[in-house]
């Protein structure tokens, strides 16, 4: 599909987490099957889009990859509105990463204004001699703060697709039970105003009768 092409549902997504844990190739692996030995520091913020197909449904995810150095933060915060999902990122690798992850997240949520769902990603498994965060650690974590988990290689690609996807199919599920639930109260609203109340002109004592 092309950017052109027709959707359904627009999802906006945020690759938040520290410098260097790779976003970026994340980002470029899920939408363009790339990756980047090489791939430099984002600066500011990029985002690049891929539609998928969802219970019929056409969603086009709009996924906004945000710098992770500490300078840019006022701008990449901004850019946190109006998410429906993130991706919350750390590198195996780096203790640290895993160890920031928290503020992280409290920045998240502290800027975003609705609901959000948050897929905690574990990068760089590929690189197993080097792994510093034991994924039980991570799983934890996960599960302490009501986020989803998974762990990748954008190297390799495992699991990238499947931790896009599987937010993605989360957001839907949660949008359209919220949706049906709403669609229903509304139902409920037009099956009990079905009996109208009619007010008439004042009676002889000069005082209204209604409910006739």
């Amino acid at each position: 599909m092309t950017e052109e092409d027709p959707y359904d549902l627009l999802f906006k997504i945020v690759l938040i987490g520290d410098s260097g844990v790779g976003k970026s190739n994340l980002l470029t692996r899920f939408t363009r099957n790339e990756f980047n030995m090489e791939s430099k520091s984002t600066i500011g913020v990029e985002f690049a889009t891929k539609s998928v197909q969802i219970e019929g449904q056409t969603v086009k995810a709009q996924i906004w990859d945000t710098a992770g150095q500490e300078k840019y933060r006022a701008i990449t915060s901004a850019y946190y509105r109006g998410a429906v999902g993130a991706l919350l990122v750390f590198d195996t690798t780096k203790f640290e990463s895993f160890v920031n992850v928290e503020e992280w997240l409290e920045e998240l949520r502290s800027n975003i204004d609705n609901d959000i769902l948050i897929l905690l990603v574990g990068n760089k498994i590929d690189l197993v001699e080097s792994r510093t965060v034991p994924t039980k650690d991570a799983k934890k974590f996960a599960e302490e703060h009501d986020l989803l988990f998974i762990e990748t290689s954008a190297k390799d690609s495992t699991n990238v697709e499947l931790g896009f996807l599987t937010l993605l199919e989360e957001i839907h599920k949660i949008l359209s039970k919220k949706q049906k639930k709403e669609e229903d109260e509304d139902e409920k609203i037009e099956q009990t105003s079905g009996g109208t109340i009619v007010v008439t002109e004042s009676n002889e004592n000069g005082k209204k009768s209604c409910c006739k």
